[in-house]
């Protein structure tokens, strides 16, 4: 087999390469080389020059991605690639290509997975300190050519570990999850994830949580991570050391606990989760002529709302269904403004309150009607699902209107009263996002 062995220098936030440097390798001996400059078109932070010397005046002269890419195709052609942390280099790499176009394609060995199989017991895997242990010497830290060199001399000592021919067949194979796998997570911690559903925590080295996910099959979901090609999973994955999980029974006890888990953790790769949407009410007034209004606002401005809902669509799909429900006037719902009488293209039930044809009296008693059974409608309620196994249940309790939490129960208990499901609860806070998630389920 023929090895290229590979080490980049990037921008850092927008991993544009400033330097890359190739080693070809047989196996025995480096049979070519191809190290450069790259000139990556955008300047080079302050701190990625602190940490690797490059700075733009160096590479203002050194040809760009573009200009190597077929030195690059031609000499990593039919061969393995590697790196230490192969996932990253390998994206870095392939991103460049995409972005001239080119398909770039290589099976891949991680020297810190192959370390962390023929080489146990070191504290630490980063090339820096394995290579210290190991009595290997790096030649300009922190350089694309040094840090390969250093990766070629552990490349070689890898192979010539006992056991290796093994494990390099093993870690090639097409079904491996080795190359696709985080460098720094061992394999056990994932083959220890089940297809089930419920949330997911990943660690970093200090053990502190940087995401949570939730999904109905745990494995797969997880999985799906170590594929994506965003710049968040890449650094995501880079960072995470060991991935925790918590099993739901349900994907609405899964979205439960994923917003619970977020909320008191608040990791740093859940920003989309820690926004605040922007929630809206439904409320009721009367107007001076007596006639009952539905209307629909932004909740801060809507101080005591009948519902809350999250979204305008949402809104005013959920006043025409009342109007068609309770013969309701699309006027009187503000689902048109500035008209005399209604004329709603798909509500054609109104009895005529909007031009006189009928009482105001006769028109607020069906708007109380529509009122109260909103109102009803989130008062208590018991949400049967599925429990972790098949010895046990799960529920989710709301009462008079308020998420309580969610509980789990062995399907041999005997329950005659929604209060005894209070000894099985797991208490959660209610919020607008829980709201949320349960109107969206519900509906």
């Amino acid at each position: 087999m023929i090895y290229t062995i590979i080490d980049v220098e990037t921008t850092g936030h927008s991993n544009r390469i400033t330097e890359i440097s190739i080693f070809k390798y047989d196996g025995k001996q480096i049979i070519d080389e191809f190290t450069s400059l790259v000139n990556p078109e955008m300047l080079i932070p302050d701190y990625i020059t602190a940490l690797t010397g490059i700075d733009n005046l160096m590479v203002a002269n050194a040809p760009t991605f573009k200009e190597i890419a077929e030195d690059i195709l031609a000499i990593t052609q039919d061969t393995i690639f590697v790196a230490h942390n192969v996932n990253f280099d390998y994206n870095v790499i392939r991103n460049e290509f995409k972005l001239v176009d080119i398909d770039f394609r290589r099976r891949k060995l991680c020297t810190v997975r192959l370390s962390r199989k023929l080489l146990q017991g070191h504290r630490s895997y980063s090339l820096g300190k394995l290579c210290n242990d190991l009595g290997i010497e790096i030649t300009d830290r922190h350089r694309a050519k040094g840090d390969a060199e250093a990766t070629v001399v552990l490349f070689e000592m890898l192979l010539n570990q006992k056991d290796s021919e093994a494990v390099f067949s093993s870690f090639l194979k097409k079904s491996s999850k080795e190359a696709t796998l985080p460098s720094h997570l061992p394999t056990s911690v994932f083959n220890a994830i089940p297809n089930s559903p419920g949330i997911y925590y990943f660690k970093d080295k200090k053990g502190k949580i940087i995401y949570v996910g939730k999904a109905k099959d745990l494995k797969k979901r997880v999985l799906s991570h170590f594929y994506s090609k965003t710049k968040k999973s890449l650094d995501m994955c880079r960072e995470t050391r060991d991935i925790d999980f918590e099993l739901s029974g349900s994907e609405l006890i899964a979205l439960l606990m994923e917003d619970a888990a977020i909320k008191h953790h608040f990791p740093k790769f859940n920003q989309q989760a820690k926004r605040t949407p922007k929630n809206y009410g439904i409320f009721s007034y009367e107007d001076r002529n007596g006639i009952m209004h539905l209307a629909f606002n932004t909740l801060k401005s809507c101080p005591n709302p009948i519902k809350i809902l999250q979204s305008l669509r949402e809104c005013r799909s959920f006043l025409e269904t009342l109007c068609l429900q309770y013969d309701l006037c699309p006027k009187y719902c503000h689902l048109q403004e500035g008209v005399s009488q209604c004329s709603h293209y798909k509500i054609k039930t109104c009895k005529g309150v909007c031009d006189d044809l009928e009482s105001f009296e006769a028109y607020n008693k069906r708007v109380i009607e529509a009122i109260n059974t909103i109102q009803n409608n989130t008062q208590s309620k018991v949400i049967k699902e599925r429990g972790r196994t098949k010895e046990e249940a799960a529920f989710v309790l709301i009462k008079n209107g308020t998420y309580l939490g969610y509980g789990f129960i062995d399907q041999a208990e005997q329950i005659s009263s929604e209060d005894e499901l209070e000894n099985f609860l797991i208490p959660q806070k209610d919020s607008l996002d829980v709201q949320r998630i349960l109107y969206n389920i519900l509906n």
